[in-house]
């Protein structure tokens, strides 16, 4: 398996991974243009040159991040493949300088699983809705919001 950032070819098959599992209503549905303009916030695992995961770390602030649009194909689940992704996103952060990542989720205890404690989501900053206006569930976000602190 290979984790690196991804590229602009990347997107479409980045896109149908994560819509899969948006049109089962498990995460959110990401548009293939707005995937394209964040490109730079999206890392890509691969396994003999076929992307196998996916997953965003989008900075919010000098000191929080948000973990998005993480997917693994299914094939590929349940070994392990969905946590080092996760690591790979935190080191990143840390590589940054970001101090707290953050994720809205319907997997909660995946999330717990890597390290990440459940809170309310009114804990955090106002800065974090401002994309949410864009999203379909606004303004009744039915997400579990989680967050870990990095040393």
């Amino acid at each position: 398996m290979k984790f690196r950032k991804a590229r602009m070819s990347d997107v479409e098959k980045m896109a149908a991974l994560i819509n899969s599992y948006a049109n089962q209503g498990l995460m959110l549905h990401r548009t293939i243009p707005s995937m394209y303009q964040k490109i730079r916030e999206y890392s890509v695992v691969e396994k003999e040159g076929t992307i196998v995961g996916v997953g965003g770390l989008h900075v919010m602030w000098k000191d929080l991040a948000e973990i998005c649009s993480l997917a693994v194909h299914p094939e590929h689940i349940k070994n392990g493949l969905g946590l080092a992704l996760v690591d790979w996103l935190i080191v990143e952060g840390q590589q940054l300088g970001i101090e707290k990542i953050f994720t809205l989720t319907y997997q909660p205890t995946f999330f717990e699983r890597c390290g990440f404690t459940r809170i309310d989501k009114e804990q955090l900053p106002q800065k974090v809705w401002t994309e949410c206006i864009n999203c379909p569930k606004f303004p009744n976000c039915d997400e579990i919001a989680l967050i870990r602190e990095l040393h």
